[in-house]
């Protein structure tokens, strides 16, 4: 290497001239390859330079992350209240309809009391008088009409006790309406919040240098492949697990309590399915944007936003009894790296306790897996992408 070229070197050039030999001692303290021993102290300073910014901005966004994963939490603990409170909303209805359904009773037998006794016609006691041939049959007539109207009076008393109770639990309803609205702003605030750190931390990375980018995206590639590779072996234990079990050949029986089964789904659900084997990858990091093209694919429309907005918006149960094939299952943030506990993860229900997801290629997860793995911050939660019911179609 000449002394004028070593003079004209930039910092850009030499990173460029460097990176592939000493990027993975910088970042991984891996051995340096023998040529690097070489370069100029130049060179040497400006990747030393890059890597010290480099350093700078993995520690802001390290802050940054811990911040975002911290508003996740309080935002999974007001989905939990939100979750909670429609469940005693929906069981407070289930009564109510009960009650209707009393009172509908109510209101026909009396209804069928009066129309028979304006078919007969005239005062009762006059007929009465008028009709008994014997002073016995007269008693034994009033005591019967007492009886008439003592019943009546128990129904009528009975449909005023229904009404008091009905007006009662709707007025407890209209509290927990309002308590759920409450929730909700909260929730409002806190994506507000959540949205102003994901700006900051795009900033961030628009900010970066382009040498820093690249040592990210060889730091980014590295983990990449150890999860693919990790991922893999994963998969092929289970598949070895299921063919020791003897389920090898009659296909993965869900255990009790997983979701709903494929062949249950109807033709909408299984229109998502078929979109998601259709559906290639766009990368790694890019697990929203996979999942909003399969359900574009699948004619639903194309759902935007990340795994955490996804999250947030459609994800409202968290039991397996209320899992259906084509849900999205979200985490608005997870632990193992700080992408994952920014924007979270989202992947597809395909049915018989199994979930496909984007991790750089298209992985057929078990469902159990998943939310072991990404649900060690947040409580793993499913629900209709863009509010659309498919099982109902």
């Amino acid at each position: 290497m000449s002394i004028a070229y070593q003079d004209n070197l930039t910092r850009r050039a030499a990173l460029k001239g460097l990176l592939g030999l000493a990027g993975a001692a910088v970042l991984f303290g891996l051995p340096r390859a023998a040529g690097a021993a070489e370069a100029t102290q130049e060179t040497l300073d400006a990747l030393a330079n890059a890597q010290a910014e480099y350093d700078a901005v993995q520690a802001q966004l390290n802050e940054i992350a811990s911040q975002f994963q911290a508003l996740s939490v309080q935002q999974e603990q007001t989905l939990s209240q939100i979750e909670d409170v429609q469940l005693q909303i929906d069981d407070t209805q289930s009564q109510i309809d009960t009650k209707q359904k009393e009172l509908e009773e109510k209101q026909s037998q009396l209804a069928e009391r009066v129309t028979e006794s304006y078919k007969k016609g005239g005062n009762d006691a006059l007929s009465l008088l008028l009709s008994s041939e014997s002073f016995d049959e007269l008693l034994s007539g009033i005591y019967y009409v007492d009886k008439v109207n003592a019943a009546d009076r128990a129904t009528i008393d009975d449909i005023n006790q229904i009404q008091a109770e009905l007006e009662r639990q709707k007025s407890d309803l209209e509290q927990q309406k309002s308590e759920l609205e409450t929730l909700r702003e909260q929730q409002s605030q806190q994506l507000q919040s959540m949205q102003a750190k994901q700006n900051e931390v795009q900033e961030t990375l628009n900010g970066l240098s382009g040498e820093v980018q690249q040592l990210m995206a060889q730091r980014d590639a590295e983990i990449l492949a150890a999860a693919q590779a990790e991922a893999a072996a994963e998969e092929e234990a289970r598949r070895q697990a299921a063919q020791n079990s003897g389920g090898g050949g009659g296909g993965y029986i869900p255990e009790v309590g997983s979701g709903q089964d494929y062949n249950a789904a109807t033709a909408a659900q299984k229109r998502v399915v078929n979109a998601c084997y259709a559906t290639p990858s766009p990368g790694a990091n890019y697990c929203a944007a996979w999942v909003s093209r399969v359900f574009q694919r699948a004619g639903i429309g194309y759902i935007g936003g990340n795994a955490n907005d996804m999250y947030a918006r459609y994800c409202t149960y968290s039991s397996k009894s209320q899992l259906q094939v084509g849900m999205i299952v979200a985490v608005s943030t997870y632990s193992k790296n700080y992408a994952g506990r920014i924007w979270g993860h989202v992947g597809i229900y395909i049915g018989d306790n199994r979930i496909m997801e984007n991790i750089g290629y298209i992985n057929t997860n078990n469902l159990d897996s998943w939310c072991s793995y990404y649900g060690d911050t947040v409580t793993p939660r499913w629900g209709w992408a863009r509010g659309v019911n498919l099982a109902a179609q």
